[in-house]
């Protein structure tokens, strides 16, 4: 209700009104062709006079917002629709990206829809086990087979009992935050000093946001910190992993610190040029380590099912308050890929992945070469789907009287004239070092790509 009793001379209270219902009308709470409240009833609401609300209607009508009809009323115009299409018509004549080096996707061809949609419906067909909401911690079956595959796959020996699925890692940290809260002694110098909590980088903003919320101090690679969240096949956006000294020597630091580490593994799977590592959880045999797994970058980023396998305290305490939580993974899908597993697809479809993303990763560094030269500063991890490459702008910047912003949002902006789109990872003085990613990318287009890029910082 629009608060203008005291708002303002008396002369303009009509323009407030006005206003009022021209946003009403333009975000569409007042569709097209709907009436609008009659004179009586909105002077009755607003509780002003009926001259001012006729003023008001005078002027929207004026402005083609409203029209009157005889013996009828007033009535909202198409006008808000007509305002939409021209926005969009203005978007749709901005350049369309053409070559998106900075989306996180996956390959088209990367995997199986017709496979996959065999198994939801199978899972469907349990007609019975689908008339009951999931299970808080995840459907038993599914935890079992889980529990088998990452025993297998990265040494994490764990009981069914010990995982809790979600459809998300923010959704399992924001079961875990409270838990770890509540529980561990943190050595703080006062006890109102709020906990706190490392994070490699802070491009890690959905982990980080959970933290926040729930009042932990945020750093960043900083180990002296009563929670360690370490991602270690994903270290940089590059794809460094951390060597198997270094995890040894976390864990040893954390143990003596009495500090939580929290392993996410993402992008394990995607390990081409070394052996996979010992995850963390199993060097520490379990202990002090919470086990952060999801199946989006096998899968589809569409298909939300993660899970934990949490340390013996962390368990004893999530039982306590389990039933406390719905289950925010779909019942389905974690039917559906329980016996994905068990038939062997998800291992086949690892090792799919692995080949078409490093012949494509392969592929893009010989696009970056060709276009910017053999001896281009480029980065290439062991593991991941992308590279850093460092581009000097200087003599870009100052060609370009209407540069504004740092050289980051120049190289940004001006890529994206051209139909380029890249994440830009780290500013030095002129150099500016972006991120391309090869996963949603056709391979055909990388050497188009990066010409187009070198265009614009030319």
């Amino acid at each position: 209700m629009l608060d203008i009793e005291k708002k303002g001379k008396k002369g303009t209270l009509y323009l407030e009104v006005y206003q009022y219902y021209k946003d009403l009308i333009l975000e569409k709470k007042l569709l097209p062709g709907s009436k609008m409240p009659s004179l009586r009833k909105s002077a009755q609401e607003l509780k002003l006079s009926r001259t001012t609300i006729e003023n008001a209607y005078l002027q929207l009508a004026a402005d083609g917002y409203i029209i009157s009809k005889a013996q009828s009323g007033y009535y909202v115009t198409s006008i808000a629709l007509h305002k939409q299409q021209t926005k969009e018509a203005a978007l749709d004549s901005a350049p369309r990206c053409r070559y998106d080096f900075a989306s996180s996707g996956v390959d088209r061809e990367s995997f199986r829809f017709d496979l996959w949609s065999r198994y939801i419906k199978s899972a469907l067909r349990q007609d019975e086990r689908m008339l009951t909401y999931g299970e808080a911690q995840g459907e038993r079956d599914f935890r079992e087979t889980l529990a088998a595959y990452i025993r297998e796959r990265r040494n994490v020996i764990c009981s069914p009992d010990d995982i809790v699925v979600g459809a998300s890692v923010q959704s399992l940290l924001q079961i875990l935050c409270p838990l770890i809260k509540s529980l561990y002694p943190f050595h703080r110098p006062q006890k109102e000093d709020a906990p706190t909590v490392s994070f490699p980088t802070p491009s890690f903003i959905q982990g980080s946001t959970v933290f926040e919320d729930f009042g932990y101090q945020v750093r960043y690679r900083n180990k002296d910190s009563d929670v360690i969240y370490v991602s270690p096949a994903h270290m940089t956006k590059w794809g460094e992993i951390m060597p198997v000294s270094r995890r040894l020597e976390l864990l040893r630091y954390a143990a003596e610190h009495d500090s939580l580490v929290i392993e996410d593994d993402f992008e394990n799977e995607f390990v081409y040029l070394q052996k996979p590592t010992p995850s963390l959880f199993g060097l520490s045999g379990g202990q002090g380590v919470v086990y952060i797994g999801s199946f989006s970058r096998l899968l589809l980023p569409s298909i939300r099912i993660s899970f934990m396998v949490l340390p013996a305290p962390l368990l004893e305490a999530y039982k306590k308050k389990a039933g406390c939580y719905n289950q925010t993974a779909s019942k389905a899908e974690q039917i559906a890929l329980c016996q994905f597993i068990r038939d062997g697809h998800l291992a086949a479809q690892t090792r799919k992945l692995k080949r078409l993303y490093s012949q494509k990763l392969k592929l893009l560094l010989g696009a970056v070469r060709e276009v910017f030269g053999e001896d281009c500063r480029v980065r290439i991890g062991a593991a991941g789907t992308s590279l850093a490459l460092t581009l000097r702008v200087e003599d870009s910047i100052s060609n370009e009287r209407s540069y504004g912003g740092s050289p980051g949002e120049w190289l940004m902006r001006r890529a994206r004239e051209h139909g380029v789109m890249v994440e830009v990872l780290r500013v030095e003085g002129e150099d500016v070092t972006v991120i391309l990613s090869c996963s949603a990318m056709n391979a055909g287009d990388f050497v188009a790509g990066c010409r187009v890029l070198r265009e614009v910082v030319e």
